[in-house]
């Protein structure tokens, strides 16, 4: 069956299927289990994404993976194979994206991650630059992490992350950095999302006796691993990713989480931020504009779906002047605009792609920040 899909999805590719009169964009979004709390957002901002770009209507194709690889791959090979999508935008999760990257390579139909892995879009090959990810590549926030460490005379670190290409690919980028430093990794441990307990990781962990730990997972995931750390006595600096970044950690964390550092979204602090910020009224017309349709402010990983908006909002019009939706000439104009995005600001920094790049942040995508009686607060 996979393999008739894929067959499919290589005659598509090969321009069997008529140019249609509108450009299509799937979305994949864990809307529903374990992941829920990055793709409801994610799922959200769908409606606020742009109706017409270039003179042409845009239709949305949305659908739900339930956190499931399995059931993206699926999902991918339906918006692709049934609504001959030009582009698609998700997965939600690290290793849902990470499953798909054969089928839209084969397909030529550029893919918009909004994932927390750089292992997407690094090394670069030929699969992988068909995917554009929206989100800060792993090194640029461990680079902000490690230095915090050095300028606390951090020695000895401990690492617990998930046990997948989110928590596997910062084991390695952490490794690097704090040994270019000269801080030593006293002791790694993995976990699975879904996993309820951790007291085995927490005592395997403080009993190396580390300054600081860092945590290296995805939404709710993140509390879970921080909680059990504090419930046996740790009370060491606590580290997070931008995984860590939404509202509900605070909540679910409660007081266990206070003082946790992390380098994450302006989104976070947006208030204490400078208005000079080229970033800071794109991220603000989006956080208003959510709330007005939610009632609520969004989590800052809605905000990558809505930069993929802005993305292709800049990309398209190019496109657009080489081929018709719906025809690989134009996937395949539209992937080449994309690699050339230059100076984009978008709501959690500024995108300048290039053939080797294709997440394009520098240092004006993160800002420091830390937890203080509950609330997120610039770390100063």
């Amino acid at each position: 069956m996979e393999i008739n899909k894929i067959l499919l999805v290589s005659a598509l590719a090969a321009g069997s299927v008529t140019a249609h009169a509108e450009v299509r964009i799937g979305v994949v979004t864990s809307s529903t289990g374990p992941v829920a709390m990055v793709g409801i957002p994610q799922k959200n901002t769908v409606a606020l994404l742009p109706k017409s770009i270039g003179g042409e209507k845009v239709t949305y194709i949305s659908l739900d993976d339930a956190s499931d690889p399995t059931a993206s791959v699926k999902a991918i090979n339906k918006l692709i194979s049934e609504s001959n999508v030009d582009a698609i935008i998700g997965p939600s999760g690290s290793p849902n994206a990470s499953a798909v990257i054969g089928i839209i390579a084969k397909a030529q139909v550029p893919l918009l991650a909004p994932v927390g892995t750089s292992t997407v879009v690094l090394p670069m090959n030929p699969q992988k630059k068909w995917v554009f990810k929206t989100t800060q590549n792993d090194d640029l926030i461990a680079q902000a992490l490690v230095e915090d460490m050095v300028k606390r005379k951090i020695k000895t670190l401990g690492f617990i992350g998930t046990a997948d290409p989110y928590g596997e690919n910062w084991s390695k980028v952490v490794a690097n950095l704090a040994a270019s430093k000269g801080i030593k990794i006293t002791q790694k441990e993995s976990f699975q999302r879904q996993d309820t307990s951790l007291t085995g990781q927490a005592l395997k962990l403080i009993a190396g006796k580390p300054q600081a730990i860092l945590i290296a997972a995805p939404g709710s995931a993140a509390v879970t691993p921080q909680v059990a750390l504090y419930d046996r006595g740790y009370r060491g600096q606590i580290y997070q990713t931008h995984g860590a970044a939404l509202d509900q950690f605070l909540k679910l964390g409660g007081k266990k989480v206070d003082n946790t550092i992390l380098a994450a979204s302006l989104m976070l602090v947006i208030n204490e931020i400078d208005n000079k910020h080229p970033s800071k009224a794109v991220a603000l017309k989006y956080m208003n504009n959510y709330k007005k349709m939610y009632g609520e402010y969004p989590a800052t990983f809605g905000a990558n779906v809505y930069d993929a908006g802005l993305l292709l909002e800049k990309a398209i019009p190019a496109a657009l002047k080489q081929a018709k939706p719906g025809s690989v000439q134009f996937r395949q104009a539209l992937r080449t605009a994309l690699e050339q995005t230059k100076e984009l600001a978008g709501t959690q920094g500024v995108y300048n792609m290039t053939p080797m790049d294709h997440s394009g942040f520098d240092k004006r995508g993160r800002v420091m920040v830390t937890v203080k009686n509950g609330q997120w607060k610039l770390l100063k």
